[in-house]
């Protein structure tokens, strides 16, 4: 494997790694992280010409109908925004795999979104508390509220486990 490929393999992962924290966070997915990936994407396949196409045409498919999603309202446009930036630098089957795997985690993430509901409410985290406990203090408190899940963690899931099997 060159070492342009590793390069954009370790960015990859590290910018879903990103997208993952400010998804919490913030739940937003910021438009240049997508812009980003696409073109790490296509980087990594100027090897391959024809595969590029390939994904290319997948992505605009795969855009296409996550835009219909958007549209109904069940799917954030940031999420839409970043699955279709993997598409592109992904052959057809490496879609699949991801598009499979960003379901599953995102099964485990509304499970645990149901999950919540039964957990007490917490008071406000005092200063110098964990980051877990004002990580659990501010999401419960979100869950509250009706806020959507961060389903960014999960694409970014799909997104890494897509490009350790590419082969990195």
């Amino acid at each position: 494997m060159s070492s342009i490929a590793w390069i954009t393999y370790i960015l990859e992962v590290l910018l879903l790694l990103h997208v993952a924290a400010s998804d919490v966070a913030t739940r937003l997915i910021r438009n240049e992280i997508c812009l980003a990936l696409a073109l790490l994407g296509i980087i990594s396949q100027f090897a391959h010409p024809a595969q590029l196409v390939e994904s290319l045409f997948a992505a605009v498919v795969l855009f296409s109908l996550l835009f219909v999603v958007y549209l109904r309202g069940w799917m954030g446009g940031g999420d839409v925004k970043l699955l279709t930036a993997l598409a592109v630098g992904l052959p057809f089957s490496d879609i699949i795999q991801l598009l499979t795997v960003t379901a599953l985690a995102g099964g485990i993430l509304a499970i645990w979104h149901v999950m919540m509901r039964n957990l007490p409410y917490p008071r406000l985290a005092p200063a110098g508390s964990s980051l877990v406990r004002r990580v659990y203090a501010v999401e419960r408190w979100r869950h509250l509220r009706h806020a959507p899940l961060p389903y960014g963690v999960a694409i970014a899931c799909g997104g890494i486990w897509a490009i350790f099997s590419r082969g990195f």
